[in-house]
Parts: C-alpha cells; sequence; structure tokens
C-alpha cells in the first residue's frame, strides 16, 4: 500500500479555535493571549478578511527592539502585512518547503479568501513524524507477508 501523501486540512490541523485581532488592537493584549495560550503567533483580521500577521518574532524586533510601548502600539503598526498563505489541500512538503525558503515559522491557511487555520512549523514536524511512524509500519508489514 502506498501512503496518502498529507495535506495541510485534514493531516496537520482539524478544528482550531484561532487567536484573531483587529489591526486597532494593542500589542499587549496580543502577546497575552499569545502567552495564554502558548500559541507563537495571531491573525490580524477585518471583515472576515486576513489582514496580517503577529508573531513572538514580531514582538522582539518590531516592538521590543525599537522600544515601542505595547500598551499604545496597534498591530496594525508592526504586523506582517499580507503574509503568505497556504491552502487546506496543499501538501506539508510544500508548506516545510515555504517556510524553510522564507524563515517563516507560522502560515495563515486560507480556503478562497476565507481564514481556515494556521499552521506551525512545530505542526508540520508532529505530522511529519507520524508519516514516518506510518511508512514504516507498512514497510514492516509487507516485508512480513513477502
Amino acid at each position: 500500500m502506498i501512503p496518502v501523501e498529507r495535506t495541510i486540512v485534514p493531516h496537520v490541523i482539524g478544528e482550531q479555535v484561532l487567536a484573531t485581532f483587529t489591526r486597532a488592537a494593542r500589542v499587549r493584549d496580543a502577546a497575552a493571549t499569545m502567552a495564554e495560550r502558548r500559541i507563537g503567533a495571531v491573525l490580524v483580521v477585518e471583515d472576515g478578511r486576513l489582514l496580517g500577521i503577529f508573531t513572538e518574532r514580531d514582538v522582539v524586533t518590531r516592538v521590543v527592539a525599537t522600544s515601542r510601548d505595547p500598551d499604545t502600539t496597534t498591530l496594525g503598526e508592526v504586523m506582517t502585512a499580507d503574509p503568505d498563505t497556504i491552502g487546506p489541500d496543499d501538501s506539508v512538503a510544500l508548506a516545510l518547503e515555504r517556510m524553510s525558503e522564507a524563515g517563516y515559522r507560522h502560515l495563515p491557511v486560507v480556503d478562497r479568501a476565507r481564514l481556515v487555520g494556521i499552521v506551525s512549523i512545530r505542526d508540520l514536524h508532529r505530522s511529519v513524524k507520524d508519516q514516518m511512524e506510518a511508512d514504516i509500519i507498512l514497510l514492516a508489514e509487507s516485508l512480513v507477508q513477502g
């Protein structure tokens, strides 16, 4: 049996409760949500449309390193606008390639302009590990069966 190529949905992410904010939201609120939920990024959305992404790297490089006040700085000022995205039917391999080439750790998942979720490098690592374990079992079964 040939293994099925894993796609972002459903193999990597299923149902997600997304952490979203408007561009007028304050950095401190986004950072508090990231810490509370133990996530590395939040999405900036208005009227159901993805405008940007704000990551822990943005906190460091665009807020702390530039001495901005997280209580008065809005996400719209420091987010990564119009981020690259990936589709739900795209492969794990494509997501890994994009992340590796561009240095991302998070990619929003968008289907026909509708935000579906977000995938992290940790999610992709887990998926690849699961696939490798399944492939090993398939290989062992085929060797046993001759």
